[in-house]
């Protein structure tokens, strides 16, 4: 490939098919599960020239669940209707650029277009897993009556529960099952994917309830990778998903003597960055200056649980997702990488609203926002939101 990355040489369609050539078993295994739902066929109305950025498409309602009238000859039989809903979604545009310089040919030998190639695949697949994250986020920010309902019951908070082992706030065997009963009741069973923080799949796979895969590399060796298994669902195991620092609580002891085994704190520093610090050896004379941690003081990583067509992902495409520019003064001389893309992951039975979206592609924030979202809802007047027990997406709290 010499002098291939020379923008005089440079062929974007044959550099966008060498990068979709690279084997990335995450990226691929995210988008062959039945969580993710392809919609292809939606790409020409949000192609970025004729400024399709956000729209909407119909969602058949389900047959409601009216009881069945009486067949008895005598009672007029009266008919239902189905009601439709309008699924708003938003393209979410993204775009990068990598320099390489001719010294680093010079110096080397070595042309770099496959090393590049080889990392832009995996730096969209991270951009890709960061957004669905931050739409997953903004979901679970959601306020309002109905759309509280949904929040409330797709999420399982175990921060404070005791698992069947006694231990406080950790995920066990039973703790993914009982997630996604309480989400979506009879229908759990479309649940398929799981998405966890390494800490959370380390304390699972100590448990023997939790199998990572191996796949073949190129040179044949078999390799374990970050995805596995739990309850026959697969697991992708990525330290992207959330973490939150849930600080200590703290307050004066009512010992009146020192406790053996407890442990006690000295506090310091002004009222709004307290510091506490472990007493290495309390003393009675001093248990009223002593204070100690009442609750807190953990991380928190949640979990998330999709199910089949969970999300519905589109590839809009860009004009020009990838190409090359030659800066031959800058540094001795520069080839310049450019890559864009515009892809919609939009989750099933949400709407986007862009009720806080300042410009025609979202940022992490604002897809993060709880105002951009809503449950969809039916047409008419008086529209009626859809039933939260439809939309397979769950999110387990814990602390591990």
């Amino acid at each position: 490939m010499a002098g291939a990355f020379d923008s005089k040489f440079f062929n974007a369609e044959v550099f966008e098919k060498y990068v979709d050539r690279i084997p990335n078993p995450r990226k691929n295994e995210l988008l062959k599960s039945r969580a993710i739902r392809p919609r292809p066929e939606l790409a020409e109305s949000m192609r970025d020239q004729v400024g399709g950025n956000y729209i909407s498409t119909p969602l058949k309602g389900l047959i409601n669940g009216a009881a069945a009238q009486n067949y008895d000859g005598a009672t007029n039989i009266t008919a239902n209707r189905t009601e439709s809903f309008l699924h708003s979604r938003v393209v979410v545009g993204r775009a990068a650029a990598w320099t390489e310089a001719d010294m680093s040919y010079d110096l080397t030998g070595e042309d770099f277009m496959e090393n590049v190639a080889a990392q832009v695949s995996e730096y969209w697949d991270e951009v890709d897993q960061d957004t669905i994250v931050s739409e997953l986020k903004g979901v679970f920010n959601m306020t309002g009556t109905e759309n509280a309902k949904f929040v409330d019951a797709h999420t399982y908070d175990v921060t404070n529960k005791a698992g069947r082992d006694g231990e406080i706030g950790m995920m066990d065997a039973t703790t993914l099952n009982t997630g996604i009963q309480r989400a979506s009741g009879d229908q759990k069973g479309k649940f398929s994917l799981v998405v966890m923080h390494s800490v959370v799949a380390t304390n699972l796979e100590n448990l023997n309830i939790l199998t990572y895969r191996k796949f073949n590399d190129a040179e044949g060796m078999q390799r374990e990778v970050a995805i596995a298994d739990l309850n026959g669902r697969l697991v992708l195991v990525d330290d992207s998903m959330p973490a939150h620092e849930v600080p200590g609580v703290y307050a004066k002891t009512a010992d009146s003597a020192v406790v053996a085994g407890k442990t006690y704190y000295t506090r310091s520093g002004s009222a709004s960055a307290y510091v506490y610090t472990p007493v290495a050896n309390p003393v009675d004379s001093s248990i009223g200056s002593y204070y100690e941690l009442t609750s807190g003081g953990y991380t928190e990583y949640t979990t998330y649980v999709l199910g089949d067509g969970a999300i519905e992902y589109t590839d809009c495409g860009a004009k020009v997702p990838y190409e090359m520019d030659r800066q031959p003064a800058q540094n001795g001389g520069e080839d310049v990488l450019y890559s864009r893309q515009r892809k919609c992951w939009a989750p099933y039975g949400i709407s986007f609203t862009k009720a806080n979206m300042t410009s025609a592609s979202p940022t992490n924030a604002e897809l993060e926002d709880g105002a951009n979202w809503e449950l969809v809802k039916s047409a008419g007047t008086t529209p009626t939101v859809i039933d939260h027990k439809t939309i397979p997406i769950a999110r387990i709290i814990s602390r591990g």
